[in-house]
């Protein structure tokens, strides 16, 4: 499985009563496949998953196969804290027709890392979808060590993880150790270019919803050889990134796209809209972006 150079964990469109937005979640798609995402992490932390029901992402996952209708993967966020949950979850995504799924980390109970290798064991027993591990210590307060990443390595359809430990040597270790088809990808967009120079596959972007072409752009200087080019397409792009991190995300990216006139509505309690100060900094920061318009 190819998961391509982007993958883009959306947002889950909400309308005025906060439930799912399934108009809007169509046009989301045809705009995320049109504008740079190689492939849709479905019900992931950006898309609200702690805040979604599970009978909300089973919908969900079937209506964005149903709309992608195989034109790029589609990843099922099935990870959770329980791991007889992830499988039930799990088998419901692979009933209707998801490409892989994305396991987080467990959260709140932290387990030690042979907890962690059991966890993911069990759910990769439990299915024939390929997997791709999630580590983001700061959210889930462990961390999957380089020694348990390279054990679940072995395991056949456990293929890739989405690093957003933001620690590089540890995702150096990770490469160097792991078998040559198991991928890494970044999962902090102002890490795409360091990930790759150190051989990762990509990144799992958040920034991708509003700059996924110009992020193509960068990714495929890089791979040219055009470094200078690269680099100076980092760093035009790096206070959109920023921006989009600048209150607990999904708020600002959510912010962003009804700016840019792709309406996905607020966030669901306990996230926050971005009050006045925070909305007007985003605008100010999108507008000095020649690329995008608002």
């Amino acid at each position: 499985m190819n998961f391509g150079q982007i993958v883009t964990a959306m947002v889950t469109p909400f309308n005025a009563q906060g439930d799912i937005d399934f108009e809007a979640t169509k046009n989301l798609i045809e705009y995320l496949i049109a504008n740079g995402s190689d492939s849709l992490v479905v019900s992931g932390t950006t898309g609200e998953s702690p805040t979604l029901t599970t009978e909300e992402k089973v919908a969900l996952f079937k209506f964005t196969v149903e709309v992608v209708s195989g034109r790029v993967p589609v990843i099922a966020g099935t990870g959770s804290n329980s791991t007889r949950e992830s499988i039930e979850l799990t088998m419901s995504a692979e009933d209707v027709g998801v490409d892989g799924i994305m396991l987080v980390a467990p959260y709140y109970n932290k387990p030690c890392q042979e907890g962690l290798f059991q966890h993911f064991q069990a759910i990769a027993a439990a299915t024939s979808l390929p997997i791709m591990l999630y580590n983001v210590p700061g959210r889930t307060v462990v961390n999957i060590d380089v020694d348990t990443v390279i054990r679940l390595s072995a395991i056949l359809n456990i293929i890739a993880i989405k690093e957003a430990s933001g620690n590089l040597d540890a995702m150096a270790e990770i490469i160097e150790q792991t078998p040559t088809e198991f991928l890494l990808y970044s999962g902090d967009d102002g890490l795409t270019i360091p990930v790759l120079s150190i051989g990762g596959a990509g990144v799992v972007s958040v920034s991708s919803h509003i700059i996924g072409n110009e992020m193509q752009t960068m990714i495929k200087n890089f791979k040219m050889g055009n470094i200078k080019e690269a680099a100076a397409d980092h760093r035009k792009l790096l206070p959109v990134m920023k921006a989009l991190f600048a209150a607990p995300n999904p708020s600002p990216v959510k912010a962003a796209l009804n700016l840019n006139g792709i309406p996905v509505g607020g966030v669901r309690l306990p996230m926050i809209p971005l009050n006045d100060g925070q909305l007007h900094s985003l605008q100010r920061t999108l507008a000095i972006y020649g690329g995008v318009s608002v």
